[in-house]
């Protein structure tokens, strides 16, 4: 669909209004010239879409996202641009709704951007990617972990590792490093995220020796029955694959119920509806632990609590951040805002160095192998992390 110029001014959410609209939450980086004038003068602006959910369920994924790709462009900019060329976000709220997040693909199309970013869950990437790929713009979603992604649609590219891999990550550090043997699996049947996580999690769990002595579709089940029926079974693990407001509401059940197993999870559970006391042992994977001690995210860490006044909440604002440096360096090396150009710029990166760990794409490949961070909570408290590098063939 086309949107007209009064569609245009309520969908998008220019950076030097998002600060406003979504209550001073978001600092944003801006020119300090009239940018449309700037562009047809010397052509000096480097336009990117960015989609994310300011609101709704993706919110406590996204809002993090949004934040760190801020402060990327506001560090870029102030230190000269891309060869002396300012980056100009425009950000669309996708509002966790995959029709508007479609709609914002098709009005960022209008806005002649050179490249596209965003997102942190797969069936909004499945709402986006048709839009950018039938358009020649390269695409690449800062948090959706769908290794399908990039095979289904030419042009789109993940700054994440694969859901194959922090499944098998998740599985290894449960079987090898805790020796919990057998397992409850809780899925999410409406999200395609949890759909996937959950498969690979049970293929690798599996094939490490481990038991599925349950496996049910929770967002279709009373849960309190459900909870029953797992405490009858007193498996050594949980694994619940779903989004952060759905992991919450399945697992404050079974702790009301008494059931004290370790719950494990994707990224997902990166977010602050699971850092709640009263949670019990909480295990997942994610894509870095953001602390001021360690030298890696340390620098980042600093920055965002200065911009924003508040550590960063999750390592989703890392993702946002490392995607927009990483288009910036492609575009560099592209020497142009040709999709085109930006596209094979993208596909030839090796070595980029980011907070959340090194990206390159080798072999055709448009998914980088990374690293997986796994975290420990107990109740709502960082206990313990541990990077694990996984095998990577399931």
């Amino acid at each position: 669909m086309s949107l007209d110029k009064n569609s245009i001014a309520s969908v998008f959410v220019f950076i030097a209004l998002i600060e406003i609209a979504i209550t001073g939450a978001l600092a944003i980086a801006q020119t300090d010239q009239n940018p449309i004038g700037l562009e047809e003068a010397s052509g000096q602006i480097v336009k990117i879409g960015v989609i994310y959910s300011l609101e709704g369920s993706q919110s406590p994924l996204d809002l993090p996202s949004a934040r760190g790709a801020s402060l990327a462009v506001q560090e870029i900019n102030a230190l000269g641009g891309i060869d002396g060329r300012k980056i100009e976000l425009i950000l669309c709220d996708g509002k966790s709704d995959t029709a508007k997040v479609r709609e914002c693909a098709e009005g960022l199309l209008d806005e002649n951007v050179s490249a596209m970013m965003g997102l942190s869950d797969t069936d909004m990437v499945l709402a986006a990617a048709p839009v950018a790929s039938g358009a020649g713009i390269p695409f690449v979603t800062s948090g959706g972990t769908s290794p399908r992604l990039a095979e289904q649609y030419e042009g789109l590219f993940l700054a994440c590792f694969g859901d194959n891999v922090q499944a098998a990550a998740g599985a290894d550090y449960a079987f090898n490093e805790m020796g919990l043997k057998t397992c409850s699996l809780l899925v999410d049947g409406d999200m395609e995220y949890a759909r996937l996580l959950a498969g690979y999690f049970k293929e690798r769990y599996m094939d490490l020796g481990g038991e599925i002595v349950m496996e049910a579709f929770f967002n279709s089940s009373d849960l309190r029955n459900l909870s029953r029926a797992i405490g009858d079974e007193g498996p050594d693990m949980i694994y619940l694959a779903a989004g952060p407001e759905g992991a919450r509401a399945m697992i404050e059940v079974l702790r009301r119920s008494g059931i004290q197993s370790p719950v494990f999870g994707g990224d997902s559970f990166d977010s602050p509806e699971l850092r709640r006391k009263g949670m019990g042992r909480i295990v997942f994977s994610t894509h870095a632990l953001l602390d001021q001690r360690s030298s890696g995210t340390r620098e980042f860490v600093t920055a965002y609590q200065a911009e924003y006044g508040y550590p960063p909440e999750n390592a989703f604002s890392a993702l946002g951040y490392d995607t927009v440096n990483l288009l910036a360096e492609a575009i560099g090396r592209a020497d142009s805002g040709d999709p085109q150009a930006i596209f094979e710029a993208i596909e030839n990166t090796s070595g980029f160095k980011g907070v959340t760990g090194q990206i390159s794409y080798r072999n055709g490949s448009r998914i980088p192998d990374k690293d997986v961070t796994m975290i420990l909570l107990r109740d709502g408290e960082i206990a313990d992390s541990e990077i694990v590098t996984p095998e990577q063939d399931i």
